[in-house]
């Protein structure tokens, strides 16, 4: 038995071992998603990389300039402290290799490689919502916000927001007075408070969710950091919700990325004499979900049952049956009698294993005994 806990904590500090390269990487500026990837399809390990010459480095695709920076660089970080500082902020890093990486974000162009984590991302998190606005919420936009948030909260769908002044904070609190989970997602470093009177609301959403950013520990606030941040946000969700914006927001970028990752936008409508209801209503003319209540987000994400569909996912695992038949599904409609000619498997097998799916949100029944695989 000694024996065996001897190995089993080689293996962890080796793993640990192994992080302080991905760290490494994303401190070393120039070094974005599609340099690491191919660094580590070149060297097959991130150790080897950290350690290359310029000339190898060359040969696996980066410029000499890009070579020569990350080699001067390297030189002078200590990948220990790095790992102690993580350490000393209860900090958890994600990586693109860790099977704890949110699925949807890795589905982006582009998903950042590595995840700072203060909290915890959880399996029902793969039901969130990005909820975003302006910093100069009136009282309107406050008031919907508060009654969105919370009502996404109750029926078990997380809000991701920015934790910035405004629709941001007012979104992270109205969820977490209702018990919900949230996500803040940061332009700077997961230990760096920002706006610092934001501090409390940090604590509690560490409590009951994540900040989560992909920038450095340390790293301070910028106003060129935020625009990146918030194609996590989007990247997080099923859908975006802006409930008041002006149409040269921050807001209109997530947007933007939301719109570009396939997902679901949904504005609240105002006043047509308001300049923060401009965003939201030129984005309902131009096709975004318009949005009165938390039901409307929840049917148009086909989350009604989204509590049941997490109870089943996490009380039944997918098994050999689900797995076969998801093959033969798609976005277009099938029939059941042809899910069980393709499939090969007596009827029974089929609806009650395609009942069990659709409790589960693997697939959606959309009407005549027609399946397709949900989103």
């Amino acid at each position: 038995m000694c024996q065996a806990m001897t190995t089993g904590n080689r293996r962890l500090l080796r793993m640990v071992d192994k992080l302080a390269y991905w760290i490494g990487f994303n401190i070393v500026s120039g070094i974005g998603p599609a340099r690491l990837r191919r660094l580590q399809a070149h060297f097959g390990d991130l150790e080897q990389a950290w350690h290359a010459s310029v000339p190898s480095l060359m040969q696996a695709g980066l410029d000499e300039k890009t070579a020569e920076r990350l080699v001067e660089r390297r030189s002078h970080l200590s990948l220990g402290r790095e790992m102690e500082k993580l350490a000393k902020h209860n900090v958890i890093v994600i990586t693109w290799d860790d099977p704890a990486y949110p699925a949807r974000l890795k589905e982006i162009y582009a998903p950042p490689p590595v995840l700072y984590v203060r909290g915890s991302i959880k399996i029902e998190d793969e039901w969130a919502v990005g909820v975003v606005g302006t910093r100069r919420a009136t009282v309107y936009g406050r008031e919907v916000t508060e009654r969105i948030a919370a009502d996404l909260a109750r029926h078990k769908i997380t809000v991701v927001s920015g934790m910035a002044k405004g629709i941001d904070a007012v979104a992270h609190r109205a969820c977490l007075h209702a018990g919900g989970r949230t996500i803040a997602v940061l332009g700077c470093g997961v230990d760096v408070v920002y706006p610092p009177e934001n501090l409390r609301l940090s604590q509690e959403i560490i409590a009951h969710g994540a900040l989560v950013s992909d920038y450095p520990l340390g790293t301070k606030p910028d106003a060129s950091n935020f625009p990146p941040r918030n194609r996590i946000i989007s990247g997080l969700s099923l859908g975006v919700l802006v409930t008041e914006a002006g149409e040269s927001s921050g807001a209109h970028i997530t947007v933007n990325f939301a719109l570009e990752q396939n997902r679901e936008v949904f504005a609240v409508p105002g006043s047509i004499l308001s300049p923060l209801s401009r965003g939201p209503n030129r984005w309902i003319q131009q096709g975004a979900k318009l949005v009165m209540t938390c039901q409307d987000i929840l049917e148009e994400l086909h989350l009604t049952q989204a509590s049941q569909q997490l109870e089943m996912k996490e009380l039944i695992p997918t098994n050999d049956i689900e797995a076969g038949l998801l093959k033969h599904l798609s976005a277009e409609p099938m029939h059941i009698d042809e899910v069980r000619r393709e499939s090969g498997l007596p009827i029974a097998v089929v609806s009650s294993t395609l009942a069990m799916m659709e409790l589960k949100g693997l697939v959606r029944q959309v009407g005549g005994m027609n399946y397709v695989l949900a989103r």
